[in-house]
C-alpha cells in the first residue's frame, strides 16, 4: 500500500480549513484515511498548523510520501530537519543527546525569527495608524480653517449691512424735520 500524507478539506465554502491525514493513495481526497496527525488552518495570519509530531516523525520514517503542501507544513514545524538530524544519529555523526541540542536550537532560532517578524508588523501598523491619524488632523484643521473663513465672511457681510442701514436712518431723519 502507498502511503501518502496529504489534506483533507472541510469547512464551507470560500473558507477551507484541512486535516493533514495518512491515507492509502488510491483513496479520495475527503474519504477513508488511515490516521489523522494534526490540522492546518490557512485563514488566520499567519496560518496555524496543530500537528502531532510524534506521529508526523514516525509515518515519514516510515516512508509515507507527503503531498506539496503537507512537505512545506512539515518542514516549517521541524519533522524534516528532525528526520536528517536523525540520520546523522543513525550514521554516527553525532549522538542523539547532540541531535536534540541542534534540533531546540533551530527551533528557538525559528521562533524569534517569528516574534521579531510579528514585532516589526505591529511597529508597521502602529505606524500607518499614525501616519492616517496625521493626515486625518490635517484635514480637519483645514476644514476648521476654511469654516473660520467663511463664518468670519459672513460676520463682515452681515456687518456691513447693518451699517449702511443706520447711516441712512439719521438721514431720513434730518430730510423729514
Amino acid at each position: 500500500m502507498a502511503t501518502k500524507i496529504r489534506l483533507q478539506r472541510h469547512g464551507r465554502k470560500s473558507y477551507a480549513f484541512y486535516s493533514i491525514v495518512i491515507a492509502d493513495s488510491r483513496a479520495p481526497r475527503d474519504g477513508k484515511f488511515t490516521e489523522k496527525i494534526g490540522t492546518y488552518n490557512p485563514n488566520t495570519d499567519p496560518a496555524t498548523v496543530d500537528l502531532n509530531f510524534e506521529r508526523a516523525l514516525h509515518w515519514v520514517l516510515s516512508g509515507a510520501q507527503p503531498t506539496d503542501t503537507v512537505r512545506n507544513i512539515l518542514s516549517g514545524e521541524g519533522v524534516y530537519m528532525m528526520k536528517h538530524l536523525l540520520g546523522g544519529v543513525k550514521k554516527g555523526a553525532f549522538g542523539q543527546a547532540e541531535a536534540d541540542a541542534k534540533f531546540d536550537a533551530w527551533k528557538k532560532d525559528k521562533q524569534t525569527g517569528l516574534a521579531t517578524l510579528k514585532a516589526k508588523q505591529e511597529e508597521d501598523k502602529k505606524a500607518k495608524e499614525k501616519a492616517a491619524l496625521d493626515a486625518e488632523k490635517k484635514v480637519n484643521e483645514a476644514k476648521a480653517k476654511a469654516l473660520a473663513e467663511k463664518k468670519a465672511a459672513e460676520l463682515a457681510a452681515q456687518a456691513e449691512a447693518e451699517a449702511p442701514a443706520t447711516e441712512e436712518a439719521p438721514a431720513e431723519e434730518a430730510a423729514a424735520e
